[in-house]
């Protein structure tokens, strides 16, 4: 009888390549679902409190599945980590793909779990535009308000992103408040439903291209076509994607030359987390020397 260990993955690249692909489809599967729910039932299940609650939560529990392999689950983290020199630019496609993947996935099982409330929903046909009544394609990517120019939409992404960083960043800094691990998740959680809850109006608060792309393109595939990325003349569903890479490159160096390289030296202390006395991934192993 084989032992189950001889299933061990022993590349650190595939490991974090599943980690990455399972929290992201956990991300979506609870955040849309609370959006489904709400939109299909007519905020009786749901209201935009209580998504902003899901989207927190789920990022939560997403950290607390994945946390010890990095746990970005967002490329425009991913990307920021990598230009700051705390992920290895050959690791970087690694984690993008499996982020796109579980994204991709973690859409399509919300969808196949909720399909008949939404068929019931939309009368069977499948809308983009937000502005029609029993549009559904909002359901699932970000659409703007009617009133919202693009460069505006793009300032609203760059700003909710980098807001997101900044949390993120001070966290990680085990020089700062030294947050216990077991704590971090949480902490960055309640990072996420605040930036919801304060720039959800404008176009939803992807901050994370691929719980937008991904989604969209399922969409495109699944009925609602191509007008999932031609609406506004092609003009909008790049926003959501430019706008989070941009906000989270800014948010890391903000906080990385406005407060992480001005300790004293006796606070210098390694950000290389996990650390390596306890079992844990050494960052030297993985080139990663973060965990968000």
């Amino acid at each position: 009888m084989v032992s189950i260990s001889a299933l061990k993955i022993k590349s650190y690249a595939i490991r974090v390549a599943f980690a990455e692909f399972l929290g992201t489809c956990i991300l979506l599967v609870i955040g849309l679902g609370s959006i489904v729910q709400s939109v299909t039932s007519h905020t009786a299940y749901g209201t935009f409190t209580s998504t902003n609650w899901a989207w927190g939560m789920a990022v939560m529990f997403k950290l607390t599945v994945t946390l010890l392999l990095g746990g970005h689950i967002n490329p425009a983290i991913s990307l920021a980590m990598a230009v700051i020199g705390r992920l290895q630019w050959k690791l970087l496609p690694v984690y993008m793909l499996a982020q796109y993947l579980g994204a991709f996935v973690g859409t399509a099982i919300v969808y196949l779990v909720y399909f008949e409330a939404i068929e019931n929903y939309s009368g069977g046909v499948k809308l983009t535009d937000p502005t029609l009544a029993n549009s559904t394609a909002g359901i699932f990517s970000t659409y703007p308000q009617e009133f919202l120019s693009v460069t505006e939409g793009l300032a609203d992404q760059i700003v909710g992103t980098m807001m997101l960083l900044l949390p993120i960043m001070a966290i990680t800094d085990r020089r700062n408040a030294d947050v216990p691990k077991f704590l971090v998740p949480v902490l960055v959680g309640l990072a996420v439903f605040a930036i919801g809850a304060a720039y959800g109006y404008n176009c939803g608060a992807a901050i994370n291209p691929a719980r937008d792309l991904s989604p969209r393109i399922f969409t495109a595939l699944a009925g609602w076509g191509t007008e999932v990325f031609s609406f506004r003349n092609y003009n909008w569903f790049w926003v959501p994607i430019v706008g989070p890479h941009i906000g989270a490159i800014l948010g890391a160096i903000i906080y990385l030359f406005l407060v992480e390289l001005h300790w004293d030296s006796e606070d210098e202390l390694s950000n290389d987390f996990p650390p390596g006395d306890s079992g844990e991934i050494k960052a030297e192993d993985s080139g990663d020397t973060t965990f968000l």
